[in-house]
């Protein structure tokens, strides 16, 4: 399996704290918070390599970062520098799992999930069921009354968990199933990035690739015990930069 960590965004509604820095390597409770994502990814013992595709203005942060950033079993820790700038030529986040593809040849399962986003489950515990299942698995979690749930991607599942329906940022959302930025795709749907892409569909959100998959080939859901913390506003990272623990 190989990881892919989606990190070529320019994160304009943190401004100033990223006009410097990219948001993953913002430090939260003494780390930044692409570690703890890192540190999740590491426990998956079928994980052989781990990408981080970042654009040109953050390259150099990552590969500092990367540099002294320590794996187990062997694994292995990659930058990818897009090459886009700002906002105006970025690729999205479908674009750039695209071109990690193209560039590392990747003919593999797929683990894409967003540099960002902080979670206190156990990814390990997704990826057995991405095991068990065999089938192409998004994560996701019944939100608690009161959630703007038109932020999110929203699934409407079978008995089964299989997703009958997935909108990304729906106006009425029909369900308080979210879907995170947190996916396992098989071996075979791979080559499909290219096909959706082909088509013209948005390169933006990855949420919406699984959208577009579903109707093609079961595609599962995950339903996660914890929180994922999408940090996106200043007030989002305050809340969480000296108070966050995994509380496991």
């Amino acid at each position: 399996m190989i990881g892919i960590v989606l990190a070529a965004g320019y994160a304009t509604r943190l401004y100033p704290l990223t006009k410097d820095r990219p948001k993953p390597l913002l430090p939260v409770s003494g780390k930044p918070i692409i570690d703890y994502i890192v540190d999740e990814m590491d426990t998956l013992p079928d994980l052989d390599t781990i990408i981080v595709v970042t654009n040109h203005r953050f390259a150099e942060h990552f590969e500092d970062w990367a540099a002294t950033r320590k794996l187990t079993g062997g694994k292995k820790l990659v930058v990818l520098d897009d090459q886009t700038t700002d906002d105006a030529n970025k690729l999205g986040a479908i674009g750039d799992i695209q071109l990690c593809i193209e560039h590392f040849g990747i003919d593999d399962d797929l683990l894409v999930i967003a540099g960002d986003n902080l979670f206190t489950y156990y990814l390990k515990d997704a990826y057995n069921y991405f095991l068990k299942y065999n089938e192409d698995t998004v994560l996701a979690r019944e939100m608690e009354e009161g959630e703007d749930l038109t932020r999110y991607a929203i699934a409407e599942l079978d008995d089964n968990n299989r997703v009958l329906n997935l909108v990304e940022k729906p106006k009425q959302p029909k369900t308080n199933i979210a879907v995170f930025a947190t996916y396992f795709y098989k071996q075979e749907t791979v080559p499909m990035f290219a096909q959706y892409l082909a088509e013209g569909n948005s390169p933006d959100a990855p949420g919406n690739f699984p959208a577009w998959l579903y109707p093609r080939k079961p595609v599962r859901v995950y339903l996660f015990d914890g929180d994922c913390i999408d940090i996106g506003t200043p007030e989002s990272y305050a809340a969480v930069k000296d108070t966050f623990t995994l509380n496991r």
